[in-house]
């Protein structure tokens, strides 16, 4: 039954339950969290007080709106997206279709980058590869307010996102967004002690299989990382020795199955200390490598 279908009042925790109804029947893996978080929009409140308000009802302006937002999910665009919004490593990005939604594993990578930089924490340089939103790039320059952090992207519309993520997190002085595929926007002869990057890795013959709210909404150029996956990852792996300072750090977000490629490679190029890192769902998601210092 839907809202425009009885004369029963819709509150709160009617509607909620009513759209989780729905967006299960749909696939949603989180279909409870997906209505709460979208009736929160309409209503400006957060979980806690549609809890407290769960017997209210709601007037027809609100259940117009927020029958709007149920039918954008229903075709299954990512909440992210909807919402113009999503929290990541204790901040809140904005993010659009210009790039990727933002992961809870993708923390793995601020994480082990700032771990790894612990002992020169005062000061350092840092590059961000295939930046999108900017979540890693500004949650690092965040945490190393004293570091020059340098990001990129291919995408301009993405590098809009970041940029208006840095300024709005405080994070845009420390800051700088260039335009470009990779390495050929930065300087030749440029050292830095860490570079990160979170690549399209996804083969594309896989692309297809992906679920709807990823392969039908969010941008592919994001996503596809050529027949086997490593397009870019190699790449990366194979010109960052000419950017990295003695004893600087890569690290890479890879998908499953790719960790043993990934520090093969790294080994390969002369890196050292090569380790695979796993995510929350206990997936090899990023392998980092170091340069080797020079002797004494």
């Amino acid at each position: 039954m839907s809202p425009s279908e009885t004369s029963d009042p819709w509150t709160v925790s009617r509607m909620i339950a009513w759209a989780a109804d729905d967006f299960r029947s749909k696939g949603s893996d989180s279909p409870r969290l997906d209505a709460e978080l979208l009736l929160g929009r309409i209503l400006d409140k957060d979980r806690v007080a549609l809890i407290m308000e769960a017997g209210r009802p709601l007037n027809d302006d609100e259940l117009r709106a927020f029958k709007q937002l149920v039918v954008r999910r229903r075709r299954g665009e990512p909440i992210a997206y909807i919402l113009g919004q999503r929290e990541f490593y204790g901040h809140v990005f904005r993010v659009d279709k210009n790039v990727l939604v933002p992961r809870p594993d993708t923390e793995i990578l601020v994480g082990l980058a700032l771990k790894e930089t612990q002992k020169n924490d005062q000061f350092g340089l840092a590059l961000d590869l295939c930046t999108g939103s900017g979540c890693v790039a500004v949650s690092f320059a965040l945490e190393r307010p004293n570091w020059r952090v340098t990001a990129t992207d291919l995408s301009a519309g993405a590098l809009g996102v970041a940029r208006a993520n840095a300024e709005r997190l405080g994070a845009s002085w420390s800051l700088n967004f260039r335009e470009g595929s990779l390495f050929e926007c930065i300087a030749p002869g440029t050292k830095f002690d860490v570079i990160v990057s979170n690549p399209p890795y996804i083969p594309s013959g896989e692309i297809a299989e992906l679920k709807a709210d990823i392969k039908d909404f969010e941008p592919r150029i994001a996503l596809d990382g050529g027949p086997k996956g490593f397009d870019l990852v190699d790449v990366i792996i194979q010109q960052a020795p000419n950017f990295l300072a003695p004893g600087g750090l890569l690290a890479l977000e890879i998908g499953a199955g790719q960790a043993p490629h990934t520090a093969s490679l790294m080994r390969a190029q002369g890196f050292v200390d090569t380790a695979s890192h796993a995510d929350y769902g206990h997936i090899e998601r990023v392998v980092t490598g170091r340069i080797a210092e020079r002797d004494a």
